[in-house]
């Protein structure tokens, strides 16, 4: 049983971004990556699951991409404030999929809110300028 319910957390809680792109999903995959990286993320793992699923258990799956962005600065500092423990939840995912052809949903959530929910994270005043650091780099992304 969960120490609470899940279905109360504000989107805003766990730092929840989504946007809708209407272009290919190649094309949405490349933008992601140009944004991120001009936002100060490296990308340095990326996968489709949907790829993997469709070959290994035949699941017809639609597109579907994760980028996994990082930004060497907030990930030191966040190791540090977190005792280690946030790097489980490294790298910070950003997932693209096909909603319909041509029209692409990236979604993202703040690792760092999820780690400090989850209690892995502390809930101090570090932690809270190391979010609102990663949270503005997000939003110029």
């Amino acid at each position: 049983m969960l120490p609470f319910d899940p279905a109360t957390v504000d989107p805003e809680d766990i730092g929840e971004h989504r946007a809708t792109l209407e272009m290919s999903h190649e094309e949405a995959i490349e933008h992601v990556r140009e944004v991120f990286t001009d936002a100060g993320f490296g990308v340095p793992t990326e996968f489709s699951p949907s790829e993997m699923l469709n070959e290994k258990v035949d699941a017809n799956r639609d597109p579907y991409y994760v980028l996994g962005a990082c930004n060497p600065e907030m990930a030191d500092r966040a190791l540090d404030a977190s005792e280690e423990r946030i790097g489980a939840l490294f790298p910070c995912n950003v997932v693209i999929w096909e909603a319909s052809p041509g029209v692409q949903t990236v979604y993202h959530v703040s690792i760092m809110k999820l780690a400090r929910l989850a209690g892995m994270a502390p809930d101090d005043e570090t932690m809270a300028g190391i979010i609102e650091d990663t949270g503005e780099l997000v939003e110029e992304a």
